[in-house]
């Protein structure tokens, strides 16, 4: 009998990774925690107030990281609460995975990296078919915390570092929830490339904006929120992911002139701030 919480965050884009297999995020503080307990007899039963959440994809990641005699010997309880909106392009796959991964290891593997970790949640992600590459960029942000340029085809973290803590993420959750046809995203793969060695060399927000601008044409959103939302102070703003959801980075001040701009629109604005904290796991 053991019962652990592993608490993991969200993130948003800075440059979407579907064209190049290369990609970067920031973390923001909305996050997903995961309660696991095992007792005797076996099946993986998942509770949550979320309808939404992928039960392929969390056990898929559960079969990752215990061996089948584990998960013959072993009821598991997993309790999922996500501040997460899910299917908005705000990571809330990869936080979950994330936190199931980590509860799993430290229940049953505990000398398990870091880095096998997010690869048992991003192999599962692949292999229930919610993310095209695994989507190692977000996963990164989501458990390290930070921004976090990823190369995901070789699994590899090219750069990383803190976000300033002074600033926050003004989100904006459309009701129409329609994507555009992410294929495209190739067409442009040489924009999205330079957006990437931007970030690679810390012009985080250049990047963001490149990347806002690209997929936005792409992904059926009008441009001119971009701008509008630059105009207004905000620092950088993109789709995130492959949206709808719309991120923009803003200081304190900033955040009501930005609100306005999403307030004449159809759907929700959530406010985050910035996550630099690292996905944590104790025993309960």
């Amino acid at each position: 009998m053991a019962k652990v919480k592993a608490v993991v965050h969200g993130a948003v884009s800075l440059v979407n990774a579907i064209a190049n297999k290369r990609g970067a995020t920031l973390g923001i503080s909305l996050k997903v925690e995961a309660v696991m307990e095992t007792s005797p007899g076996r099946g993986i039963f998942i509770q949550s107030k979320n309808k939404t959440i992928s039960s392929r994809l969390i056990n898929k990641t559960v079969e990752k990281i215990l061996t089948k005699k584990e998960l013959d010997q072993n009821k598991i309880t997993l309790n999922l609460e996500s501040e997460i909106p899910t299917g908005y392009g705000l990571k809330s796959s990869s936080a979950i995975s994330s936190a199931v991964a980590l509860a799993c290891s430290k229940i049953f593997k505990p000398r398990l990296t870091d880095q096998q970790i997010l690869l048992a949640g991003v192999d599962a992600s692949i292999e229930s078919k919610v993310s095209i590459t695994g989507a190692y960029d977000d996963a990164c942000s989501c458990y390290f915390g930070g921004f976090n340029v990823t190369d995901n085809a070789k699994r590899k973290i090219e750069h990383s570092e803190k976000i300033p803590s002074n600033l926050m993420a003004v989100i904006f959750v459309p009701k129409n929830r329609k994507r555009g046809n992410l294929k495209n995203l190739k067409t442009l793969s040489s924009v999205f490339d330079n957006a990437w060695k931007l970030a690679k060399n810390a012009n985080y927000w250049e990047a963001m904006i490149i990347n806002g601008l690209a997929t936005s044409v792409i992904l059926n959103s009008d441009p001119k929120i971009i701008t509008d939302l630059l105009e207004k102070g905000a620092i950088a703003a993109s789709i995130s992911g492959n949206g709808p959801a719309i991120a923009a980075i803003v200081k304190k001040e900033n955040e009501l002139n930005v609100k306005k701009v999403f307030s004449t629109l159809d759907g929700n604005i959530i406010v985050s701030k910035i996550n630099n904290k690292k996905a944590e796991v104790y025993e309960l």
